[in-house]
């Protein structure tokens, strides 16, 4: 059955869901032959997929417009609990204290810096939004940046070393390529210098002479390394490094102490590093320690002892065991084999990055599915005693916030957690004293302590324990004494579960309308996550990726089985990777669940997977496995693609968001799964497809616009969980 030129509107004028024209065509792959019937939609140049779009637009608008006042009610509490002229927390680099200011009803930030007062100035001024700064500059306004672009994204914000350049990037299109652009801040003149189509970092060499940035391939891939010369024709500038194999992606920056510029290229298993003196920008980058399949590492230039040395985290083989949490080493900067273990090997603790600065290191570590911090002191001799930075939080994020200078007295750290707004701290080694700088302003008198947020567990089918973190109002968790719960609530739970991310407690003042709602906010932190170390995500990818699915199905029912919620008033709820596991669990057990909320959902796996001219598929195959080659991923996979199995179920109300310029999960994903549902499903469950037409996997861009889809989205959450009247 054809789509009628994009109609949604029936001979008698009721708006209907959008039915997709099937046109089949054949996949064959290992002797499997499939008949694909939506795969017309993926030409987006066609104007009939631009129809078929908006007409899905027209019918989700119609359908959701009775929750037009409830979007609006919670866009004005976002609104409303927020600051909207506001300034961040100064962080000084060099002479300057630099810092944002947001103002009310502008969509974007303004980047600002003012000087300090003498070189021992590191408490940072109290500024505020409505008192002239002496001495202020506006670095960057991004609002005059953004003017007359439906999208803006500002991608690379360097400064030089001196302070009197900055280099910066921004994408209109929402397709994540930039285009770079000089500023001088001592005249406040725009350089001629723009070179378009690029990734979004930049980074000085240490005299201010050259920027290097990275260019995307045709996969969207970064690739190559350039050298630009200031004043130079973008056709001047030099290639000084190129990955040829296209698993691996490439970055560049420098380190703390600015005597090093470092190339960094890996795949998801492997990877390598390529260093260069930063006052010899024309030099050449030389190979740290050369790679070798399924071992990571990285390196951080330190000062040990009067020493020039590598400080070098990796998982290679240690005593003739393999390091799966990694290992900190030491080593020569002249020899960067010669290593020496500093801290070993632990089932329990994934150390995850190290900071080095003039007199003391960082440790950024995860140990009981939580991100901790401790500070390790330099001494004349060497090292001083590892301390932990402790947090009197049952669940938190700690981390480390902006620290740019090498020699500072103290570390800027942030915490944050469910019921937390964030805090910045300065944190003094000599004492342990945590100096509170900025918290985060929540208006209209929120008070934590009428919020409580716990820990609980679920058990997957093969005995493993599943973490799960809930928040939720006071009197909400006082309904849940005992055994069970009187009254079932509802409840929103979230995951993700892919590439080692890790989903940490953090604070949400939009989630704060639904939790005022009665609402219960969990999230299941599965396997293919990094919250209980990197077995945990091992255990959740390629040829276990079921094991993700699955333990969020576990957590589902432990939390209906507990008598939290129940399955008609339970939402799940998951983006990009996460939005695969939206549709898997969708097939999965349709029934514990009201609804399903997908932002930009990779929902059809395998068909983007067995294509390698599309952006980033073969840097996918080392965490999904290459179904091209291997027959049994490739039957693996689409044993659990969410669009391979769709059938003639009952599937709950489904809401999945994307974007026409995504460049990372493309919008026919989305499109074909929603299409396909409606055509296969039985029962009468509502299909709901919104597709932003300018924009890409990030979603609109400016504050106030994310604040509206934020408020479209939890209208239609509490809606389908029957707390809408709440």
């Amino acid at each position: 059955m054809a789509l009628d030129s994009g109609s949604t509107t029936s001979v008698s004028g009721a708006v209907v869901a959008p039915i997709a024209k099937r046109v089949p065509t054949e996949r064959v792959h290992h002797g499997d032959v499939v008949v694909e019937e939506y795969e017309w939609l993926r030409d987006k140049e066609n104007p009939e997929v631009i129809a078929y779009l908006e007409a899905e637009n027209a019918y989700t608008e119609a359908q959701t417009a009775k929750l037009g006042p409830l979007r609006a009610k919670i866009f004005e509490e976002i609104k409303g609990r927020t600051q909207e002229t506001d300034l961040s927390l100064p962080t000084r680099m060099g002479d300057y204290w630099y810092y944002s200011r947001t103002f009310e009803g502008k969509q974007h930030g303004v980047h600002c810096r003012c000087p300090i007062a003498d070189p021992d100035d590191w408490t940072p001024p109290k500024l505020e939004a409505d008192v002239e700064i002496p001495g202020e500059e506006i670095v960057l306004d991004s609002n005059e940046l953004a003017e007359g672009h439906d999208f803006f994204a500002l991608g690379a914000y360097s400064l030089s070393h001196a302070g009197d350049m900055l280099a910066y990037s921004a994408d209109t299109l929402g397709n994540e390529r930039y285009t770079l652009r000089i500023k001088n801040l001592r005249t406040g003149e725009l350089l001629a210098d723009e070179i378009p189509n690029i990734a979004p970092g930049a980074t000085w060499s240490l005299d201010g002479t050259h920027v290097f940035y990275q260019t995307l391939d045709d996969s969207w891939r970064p690739g190559s390394v350039w050298r630009h010369r200031l004043g130079a024709e973008q056709s001047a500038d030099v290639r000084v490094f190129h990955e040829p194999d296209e698993s691996f992606w490439v970055s560049i920056g420098a380190t703390r102490s600015e005597q090093f510029l470092v190339i960094m290229t890996g795949s998801k298993i492997t990877t390598e590093n390529w260093i260069l003196e930063a006052d010899n920008p024309e030099g050449e980058f030389r190979v740290l320690i050369p790679r070798r399949e399924g071992v990571e590492y990285s390196a951080e230039h330190a000062v040990i002892g009067g020493e020039d040395k590598l400080l070098i985290l990796h998982n290679d083989v240690v005593d003739g065991v393999k390091a799966v949490n990694f290992v900190l080493a030491e080593a020569p900067l002249a020899e960067p084999a010669a290593m020496k273990i500093l801290i070993p090997h632990r089932d329990d603790v994934r150390l995850e990055d190290i900071d080095a600065f003039a007199d003391k290191l960082v440790l950024s570590y995860r140990r009981e599915a939580l991100p901790r911090v401790a500070v390790w002191p330099l001494t004349a001799d060497g090292y001083g005693e590892l301390k932990d930075i402790d947090f009197d939080l049952a669940l938190f994020s700690a981390g480390l916030s902006a620290n740019p200078e090498w020699e500072q007295p103290m570390l800027r750290i942030g915490l944050t957690s469910f019921i937390t707004p964030t805090q910045v701290f300065d944190y003094v080694p000599e004492t342990g004293e945590l100096l509170l700088r900025k918290e985060q302003v929540v208006l209209g008198g929120y008070d934590a302590d009428e919020y409580v947020q716990q820990r609980d567990w679920a058990v997957a089918a093969d005995g493993t324990r599943v973490p799960i973190s809930l928040v939720m109002r006071r009197e909400t968790a006082a309904a849940m004494g005992g055994d069970a719960v009187a009254e079932p609530k509802p409840l929103l739970l979230y995951g993700y579960g892919s590439y080692e991310a890790a989903i940490d407690p953090y604070f949400s003042v939009a989630r704060l309308s639904l939790l005022d709602r009665g609402m219960v906010f969990a999230v299941a932190h599965v396997r293919g996550g990094g919250e209980m170390g990197r077995l945990w995500y091992e255990h959740g990818k390629t040829l276990t990726k079921k094991n993700t699915f699955t333990d969020f199905v576990s957590v589902a029912r432990h939390l209906v089985d507990s008598g939290v919620t129940a399955p008609d008033r339970m939402v799940a709820d998951g983006g990009s990777a996460g939005g695969l596991l939206m549709g898997a669990v969708a097939n999965l057990a349709p029934e514990l669940f009201a609804g399903i909320l997908s932002n930009v959902p990779f929902v059809d796996p395998l068909t983007s997977i067995l294509d390698p001219s599309l952006p980033l598929t073969v840097t996918e195959w080392d965490e999904w496995g290459n179904p091209l080659e291997d027959k049994e991923v490739y039957e693996y996979m689409k044993s659990y693609s969410p669009y391979e199995n769709v059938t003639a179920q009952d599937y709950p109300a489904i809401l999945a968001i994307t974007g026409l310029n995504d460049t990372r999960v493309l919008y026919v994903e989305p499109a074909k799964w929603v299409a396909k549902l409606r055509a296969t499903k039985t029962g009468d469950s509502q299909l709901l497809l919104k597709t932003e037409m300018s924009a890409g996997h990030g979603g609109v861009s400016g504050r106030y616009e994310k604040w509206k889809e934020v408020a479209f989205e939890f209208a239609w959450v509490l809606d389908t969980a029957g707390a809408a009247d709440n």
